[in-house]
């Protein structure tokens, strides 16, 4: 794994537990770049003093924060660290609550959190007593120039620090135009219920992924075979998005979702069946000589009794009797 990004310690009452933060997550975007139209040639960016208009390069800038118009003060890394040494340094715990009672809302960017030198018992000590409590740590740390609200969650075998968004950063959703819980009936629900339980199945992440970021790349290599790297396709008129309807018998559409999965399959079984019988067909009308005629005459017999029966038992007793007939034939041919 890449190197740390944050060494510090979590402050647990009295204890303090040498950890390290690594990066969960990244990100699979696709790297599109900037071209201008006129040559396809890249585009770049300079940092350049708005004063003079000059390019500035990395080792002449620093940070400054304006606290009025043009005027600024400046802070170096040191000056954001001695602000304040133990926030830039502690994952300070303030309080244990259920799991349960953080809204997914307030969840944004999870890290993983190893043990530091020394501190592998007492990393192990908190894990399994966030496991047994059934809770996770609420705690604020400070990660470059802002402090975080974060949760830790004992999983499996290590902690996952997950930053969390305050309060004040959560919109509120009152000004939306949200559907009340009434107008639903007992039928709609009951089928909505039945369907959610014939899509149910076990979680597995690596059945998911970007597939329309493949469909792009699939898209990129047909304009490169095609000698189109240079084509600009203009925009189209026609909306692939299908205008929605005011009017919609939920009902209707819930019973066509149901069981479509099981529908697809006993549709797929007939075809099946039919690809077994088509080579069989041929094999009997090659037959010839007595075998053959006597194997016309029983399938005529099995014909009548089948039209005078009508039932699926006879017609597999006809079948049977084909079946028979056929080796028969055979064995005879044979000798």
């Amino acid at each position: 794994m890449a190197r740390a990004l944050w060494k510090g310690a979590i402050s647990f009452g009295l204890v303090h537990i040498p950890v390290e933060l690594h990066k969960a997550v990244e990100s699979h975007d696709l790297d599109l770049t900037m071209l201008d139209k006129r040559d396809f040639s890249p585009i770049g960016f300079k940092r350049y003093n708005k004063g003079s208009g000059k390019e500035v390069t990395w080792d002449n800038i620093v940070k400054g924060y304006q606290y009025s118009d043009g005027e600024y003060v400046v802070l170096s890394d040191e000056d954001l660290r001695l602000a304040n040494p133990k926030a830039t340094q502690t994952i300070d715990i303030m309080a244990f609550v259920d799991a349960d009672s953080v809204p997914l809302t307030f969840y944004e960017t999870p890290y993983y959190l190893s043990p530091g030198r020394g501190g592998d018992k007492v990393y192990a000590l908190l894990r399994e007593t966030l496991h047994k409590a059934g809770r996770i740590a609420i705690a604020t740390v400070v990660i470059r120039t802002r402090q975080h609200l974060c949760a830790l969650v004992s999983v499996g075998d290590g902690i996952i620090m997950n930053t969390l968004r305050y309060a004040t950063e959560i919109r509120n959703p009152e000004d939306l135009k949200l559907p009340g819980h009434s107008g639903l009936t007992d039928k709609e629900l009951k089928m909505a219920l039945s369907l959610v339980e014939e899509m149910s199945e076990k979680w597995n992440p690596k059945e998911y992924h970007d597939t329309y970021r493949e469909d792009v790349l699939k898209l990129v290599e047909k304009k490169v075979k095609a000698g189109q790297t240079h084509t600009i396709t203009a925009p189209s008129d026609e909306s692939p998005v299908p205008k929605a309807s005011n009017v919609v018998d939920l009902v209707a559409l819930l019973k066509q979702s149901l069981g479509s999965k099981g529908k697809a399959a006993a549709a797929e079984e007939p075809e099946e069946d039919e690809e077994e019988a088509e080579p069989r067909a041929p094999r009997a009308r090659r037959s010839t000589g007595a075998g053959s005629t006597k194997s016309r005459t029983s399938s005529s017999r099995s014909t009548a009794s089948s039209a005078k029966t009508a039932s699926k038992p006879a017609a597999k007793r006809a079948s049977a009797a084909k079946s028979t007939t056929k080796s028969t034939s055979t064995r005879r041919k044979a000798a």
